[in-house]
């Protein structure tokens, strides 16, 4: 999602600019983190001119899967992001200033990266399957693993000490 300042100039100067697009993020499934998928995001926001600045006020939405925290299934997480993002095109700008001012490298303004790090910070600690059985999806088995369950299995003996049980059967005879 890319604007020319030239654009911007023309389209914000007097008046809200609004944009609407839809976006391809689909490259923050293979960073690491949680995002198994993610389809394109619908952005829709208004971008006003102030001086050098330009003020981008936007919203994401869309839906993310994600890994269930107890079963790890799939869990579809719908989001919408508000965001608001300030540019300027000052040749002036102070980079060590706490502001969160973004400088214009150039007469392009991209506003996907802003959009890729707002998903990222939006992205739940954790998420739980509401299905009623999580367990049906689940892996029991895998490449040398095994879950174990809970309940206790009967106490098979070793056959080399199956001898050894005959004495402890006399040994209760005998009390």
């Amino acid at each position: 999602m890319k604007f020319t300042l030239a654009q911007l100039k023309k389209n914000a100067f007097n008046k809200p600019y609004q944009f609407s697009a839809e976006v391809d993020v689909t490259e923050l499934e293979t960073m690491n983190n949680d995002i198994r998928k993610i389809g394109p995001v619908q952005v829709q926001g208004v971008c006003t001119m102030q001086g050098d600045q330009y003020f981008f006020k936007f919203t994401i939405t869309g839906q993310m899967t994600l890994p269930c925290a107890r079963t790890l299934v799939d869990v579809i997480y719908p989001f919408e992001i508000k965001a608001e993002e300030i540019f300027s095109s000052s040749s002036y700008y102070d980079e060590e200033d706490d502001t969160e001012i973004h400088p214009i490298d150039g007469e392009v303004l991209d506003l996907m990266p802003y959009i890729k790090e707002n998903i990222l910070l939006e992205v739940p600690f954790r998420v739980f399957s509401d299905d009623a059985d999580p367990e049906k999806d689940t892996l029991h088995k895998g490449n040398g693993w095994e879950v174990l369950s809970e309940k206790p299995e009967e106490a098979k003996i070793d056959p080399r000490f199956k001898k050894l049980e005959s004495l402890f059967k006399d040994n209760e005879k005998e009390k």
